[in-house]
Formats: structure tokens, sequence, C-alpha cells
């Protein structure tokens, strides 16, 4: 029988209806979170979808991991070995978060807000640019973009710290409206010069040198004998206008909430071009974005408000498995749900180079522009490392995560072949495969033959079935979608 006739006769048995309320609340926790086990998702479904949906909206209510037990188990963030530290400092908090919005967010804001260690060359003060972003991304969108602005690696990284009355730098003023506000097509170079002129004087304050005394930071300095204090006209308001000021003209600009909801969109919810094309580029679901933009005019840009909209919303809900994983989500995603990495233990390292190596280098984006994600994310050079990476961790039958897995198949007694592949897709994910996919599961499996648990023989080749079952669902190209 040919793989065309395997594919009907069997199909059918393993797409049988999944429980919908289970596969909404996996999708909710791998857009809003980073995934977690099959196990965990009962318990969701319990307390209900949108009491789910508060709970991450206010991480505030979860225990925070102890940033000084972070200093002592990865000390050292200002030595030669800084990048990789800083870097694995956030893959740990990724991996074993109890707000996993919170470090999702911040991985969107560094995705916008991209700045890079490459010319920083400060980790910590980047590892200090996270934090803010953990702290105010949920916030109100003028004072995230006021904090952002007051960041010392910022500063640095767009040159503010040499912007002064009578000798301005356009960078920061340039891509605070090209990239992080407003968008092309949305203001004028005088704008972007007034925008300039109102941030002279926002520098960095003189610091103690890192070596050989220690752990230094840069702080944020306000110089107003260097400030131009001079009338300025910007998008159309005119006066003596202070950084703070151009913040709260810029949120106030129809531009501003519509650029805004074009980002959660692609982040949360499905892969659109990348941001320099969207002056020319119209939005997959401009519906969605309408939902978003009234979210975001009702609430004042409060970010909060913006996502429960977002998160409630049935474009939301119908989006499954319509963005690729980045890196970063690939990998936490992974281990979250092998739980290899629950807790301090060696590796973390790895698992942050792992990401650089998949091409999204925590803390070092290529440029101001960020990361180019969806479909870039798995091209030729990177999607082999992607693969061996996932089906390598979930192919590891001694992981307690795997482990977990494969008892709750064994749960289910002795299993066809087409029901192993159905249970092996509901213990990770639950996930939908595409047919041609599913069609090489099936063939596998039928080769197999039946799963039996009666004898320590039969447990063991059981076992071993399942442990490569998982494996080629994680090697797939479905398994890179979220």
């Amino acid at each position: 029988m040919n793989n065309r006739h395997l594919f009907r006769r069997y199909a059918k048995d393993v797409r049988m209806p999944q429980r919908q309320d289970i596969a909404l609340m996996a999708h909710l926790m791998r857009r809003a979170g980073f995934g977690e086990p099959r196990g965990s998702l009962d318990a969701r479904v319990a307390q209900g979808y949108e009491a789910v949906v508060e709970e991450l909206l206010h991480p505030e209510d979860q225990p925070a991991i102890n940033d000084e037990l972070m200093y002592r188990i990865l000390p050292g963030y200002e030595g030669a070995l800084a990048p990789p530290i800083n870097q694995a400092d956030w893959v740990f908090r990724m991996v074993n978060t109890q707000r996993p919005l919170e470090e999702k967010m911040a991985l969107l804001w560094h995705q916008i807000f991209a700045t890079s260690n490459a010319k920083v060359d400060n980790p910590p003060e980047l590892t200090r640019q996270i934090a803010m972003f953990r702290e105010h991304g949920l916030g109100k969108y003028r004072d995230l973009l006021v904090e952002l602005a007051k960041s010392p690696a910022m500063i640095f990284w767009l040159d503010n710290h040499g912007n002064h009355d009578g000798a301005i730098n356009e960078n920061w003023g340039r891509e605070l409206l090209e990239l992080f506000s407003l968008g092309v097509g949305n203001y004028t170079e005088d704008d972007i010069q007034n925008a300039a002129r109102a941030f002279t004087g926002w520098s960095i304050a003189p610091k103690i040198p890192r070596n050989p005394l220690g752990r230094f930071y840069w702080n944020f300095e306000y110089k107003p004998e260097d400030h131009d204090n001079n009338e300025k006209t910007f998008l159309g308001q005119t006066g003596n206008f202070n950084g703070e000021d151009i913040m709260g003209i810029i949120v106030d600009q129809p531009a501003s909430p519509r650029f805004l909801a074009r980002h959660l969109y692609r982040f949360f919810v499905a892969d659109e071009p990348h941001v320099s094309e969207w002056n020319v580029t119209p939005p997959v679901d401009p519906d969605a974005i309408e939902i978003l933009v009234d979210a975001y005019s009702e609430s004042q840009g409060d970010i909060r408000s913006i996502l429960r909209v977002l998160f409630n919303s049935e474009f939301f809900k119908n989006s499954q498995f319509a963005r690729v994983k980045s890196p970063a989500e690939l990998v936490v995603g992974t281990v979250r749900i092998a739980g290899n990495y629950e807790g301090f233990r060696p590796g973390f390292n790895n698992l942050a180079l792992e990401c650089g190596w998949q091409g999204q280098e925590l803390l070092n984006p290529p440029s101001v522009e960020g990361w180019h994600t969806g479909q870039a994310w798995i091209d030729a050079g990177a999607l082999m490392r992607r693969v061996n990476f996932a089906a390598g961790v979930l192919g590891d039958t001694s992981l307690p995560g795997v482990r977990a897995m494969i008892d709750r198949v064994k749960s289910q007694g002795n299993l066809s072949p087409q029901a192993l592949v159905a249970a092996c897709l509901d213990a990770l994910g639950p996930l939908e495969v595409g047919d041609t996919t599913l069609r090489e599961l099936l063939t596998h499996a039928l080769k197999g033959g039946e799963l039996a648990w009666n004898t320590p023989e039969e447990t063991s080749a059981s076992e071993d079935k399942v442990g490569k079952m998982l494996t080629l669902i994680a090697a797939s190209r479905d398994y890179q979608f979220a």
C-alpha cells in the first residue's frame, strides 16, 4: 500500500476533533509566553481563558526571580565573559519565569527598540534596559518611550550623548520617529531636527571605570546647560519643547497607535512584512489593526489594555500556528517542555549561544531595525540548526518532560500506530501538522506497529517508539510555527 493510500485510510483516525479549550489555551501560552507542558494546560483550562489572560496581564501578582540570587549564580557581568553571561541571565529568566508575558514583552521591546552590544560594549547596561522593559512594558506607551530615552544603553547606541545645543546629532530623533513610534511618511526632516533639539542635554553621567574597581553602572543625566531652550516646531505644534513634550506629542498622533498595533499584531498574531516595508505594504488584517487602534485610543495608550483586547479577540484565537517561532521562542519553549532546565544548572550559556547560532543573538541585534522575522528565521542556513536542536532535546527520553509525555501516552494503554501519532501530537501541544508531515509520521508509525506495555520488553520497545515519534514531530516543519 503506497503512502497516499495509507494517508487516506488512517489520517481520519489521527485527526480526531481536539478539545478546543486545550488547543486555545496552548495557543495563548505559546504566544503570551513560551509554551507550557501539556500536563499543566488542564489546570489553566480549569481557571478559564479570560482568567488566565488576566493573570498573564498582571505579572506583579506572581513571584519574581531574585536579582541578587542571579548575580551570585552568574557573577562576572563586567568581565571578559560579560556578553554570554548577560545573555544566559535572560535565557534563565525566560525558561524559569512565573511571569511569562513579562519576559515576552521584554523580547518584543528588544526587537522594536533594538539596542546592540556590538556598539554599546556594555552588556550589563543592556541587561538593565531589558529590566526596564519588564518594569514598564505593560504600562503607558508614552511612559515607556520616556524611559527608553533615558536608557543609557539607548543614549549611547544612538549617540544622544553627542547631541548638544548648537551641534545636534539626529540619530536618536530620526530612529525615534522612523522605527520606534510613527513610521516612514508620518514626519518631516524638520521634525527630526526639532526632536533632536528637544533631546539635547539628555546624556550619560560620568562613571567610575569598570576595572579594576568592579561593577559600576552608567546613569542617565539631564544637563540643563546643554539643552536647547529655544522655540521648536514639531509635528505641527510649537513651543519650548523638552524630550517629554516630544513623547506626549508623538503618542497623540494618529500614526502612533497604528504603528504600535502593527508591531503587536506581527509579534503576537501572525507574521507580517518587516517594519521597513510598512509604508508601502498594507496590514495583513486591517480590521484587526483597527480594533487595536481603538483599544489604544480608549485606554490612552495603555499597553495592558490593548493586549487584553488582543488576547480575547477572535482574530487572535483564530491565528494558531500562523507565526514562525523566533530562535529564542524555539529554544526556550523546547526546554520548558522538556523540563531539563528548571532551576539553576550548568548550560544556560549554551542555550544563549544556541539562540545566536539560530540567528537571534540576544542583546546584539544586527541593526537598529532589529531582526527580520517570519520566514527569515527558517532560511536554509538556520533551519537545520533549529531542527537538530528541537529533535535532539525532545528525543531524549531521559529528560523529565519527555518522560512525562511518554507516561501520558502510556496511560492510554495499548495503541494502534495511528493512535500513537495522535497521542504524541497531543502530548507536544496539542500540535497541528499538515498533510505532508502527517503522511510521514503515519508511514513511520505503521512500520513500527502497535504500542504495548504488558511486559518489560514491550514497555521498553514502546517507550523507544514514542521517543522516536516525538523526535520526528520536533524535526517537522510544523514544529517551527507557534
